[in-house]
């Protein structure tokens, strides 16, 4: 994996467009932020939302408000609530996102780093 450099810069999330993902069970509200490699994406789940698929990709996902469940297809469940994280690569945990009363906002992270057979970069 080659270093890609991104200069300094702030993201106004306000001026960022806002795409919708229809899930099995309610929306998905996204707002993306691309660079070579790398995702960066504000998103948020309505409440009684169901991802309408088992993901493989990897991600970093932190929770800024509201709470979700995170099911892997194994039926492992766990919950985010404020200021918790998970962390998975592709390929190891296929996982889907629900939510119930409250919804969720989450900061998710992700790119070609978390590939399962990327080499670490010294």
């Amino acid at each position: 994996m080659e270093n890609v450099s991104i200069p300094f810069q702030t993201i106004d999330w306000k001026g960022v467009p806002r795409t919708e993902h229809k899930g099995e069970t309610g929306m998905s509200y996204w707002q993306t932020i691309e660079f070579e490699g790398l995702r960066v994406r504000l998103v948020e789940y309505s409440k009684h939302y169901k991802a309408d698929h088992w993901c493989e990709k990897g991600h970093i996902v932190y929770c800024l408000e509201g709470e979700v469940v995170n099911e892997l297809k194994d039926g492992t469940k766990s919950i985010l609530e404020p200021g918790m994280s998970y962390i998975v690569s592709d390929d190891l945990s296929a996982h889907r996102s629900i939510t119930a009363e409250k919804g969720v906002k989450l900061l998710i992270i992700d790119g070609v780093f978390l590939q399962s057979n990327a080499k670490q970069v010294a």
